[in-house]
């Protein structure tokens, strides 16, 4: 192969909690075998690799808005995990030559996304309710902030990474966030229902993580200025889609 990307996780994050070792095998130690692979086979100089990384490395941030060399102090075991297939990616370009980019995505939904993400589970349900299909929504805590993006246009970014003439790593983001209960918000105003609260119910302890991140946003100058990247799809574009 000419580039190889990495998209292969277990990605969600509550459910890293559940089953930390398959996703430490599958995120992290997926992401060494595939690097480990190039240099055995002596490919390391011509196949290009791009690395998912995640904003959940930031977890509890410690800077904000959240740069590349911002400090991780991930909150789950997927973002542990993506933490080490971050470093190790990093260790294989400046050990070996491969030409191995991380892009650091910040949350990036679609209408590909699967159902037991919330942004899925929000829209569905919402339209579910809007035909009479279903009465209520359960979430979890309606207050934790996102950089919430289109897939499409994060996509673009990966492509871009890994045409440009040196390997480095990119924070890619919106730099905007909102919380889930904009999202749902929005979400039901879409469908012309304004008293969204009446539909909505909150169990905390089927849904909430052990171990919140409560506030990220993303800083995407560096790609802006490098790759002459930048997101157009807006937040409320993207809920209605």
């Amino acid at each position: 192969p000419d580039e190889i990307y990495n998209l292969a996780a277990q990605s969600h994050v509550k459910v890293s909690f559940d089953v930390p070792d398959y996703t430490s095998n599958v995120d992290a130690l997926g992401c060494l075998r595939i690097l480990e692979s190039l240099r055995i086979l002596d490919m390391q100089h011509s196949v290009r690799v791009y690395q998912a990384s995640s904003s959940e490395m930031f977890g509890k941030v410690t800077e904000t808005p959240q740069k590349e060399k911002t400090r991780f102090y991930p909150r789950s075991p997927y973002g542990v995990a993506k933490v080490y297939g971050h470093y190790i990616t990093v260790n294989y370009r400046e050990s070996f030559g491969i030409f191995a980019c991380s892009g650091i995505l910040f949350n990036h939904e679609s209408p590909r996304r699967g159902l037991e993400f919330v942004t899925r589970k929000i829209s569905n349900a919402v339209a579910r309710i809007s035909l009479g299909k279903q009465k209520k929504l359960q979430l979890g805590d309606l207050r934790p902030k996102r950089d919430w993006g289109f897939a499409g246009d994060y996509v673009r970014a990966m492509w871009l990474m890994l045409q440009h003439d040196k390997a480095d790593d990119y924070v890619i983001s919106t730099g905007e966030n909102h919380s889930v209960e904009e999202f749902v918000k929005l979400a039901f105003e879409y469908v012309g229902i304004i008293d969204w609260e009446k539909y909505v119910e909150a169990n905390k302890k089927e849904h909430m993580r052990p171990a919140e991140v409560d506030y990220l946003i993303g800083d995407y100058g560096k790609a802006k200025k490098t790759l002459g990247w930048e997101p157009k799809t807006s937040f409320e574009e993207g809920i209605r889609k």
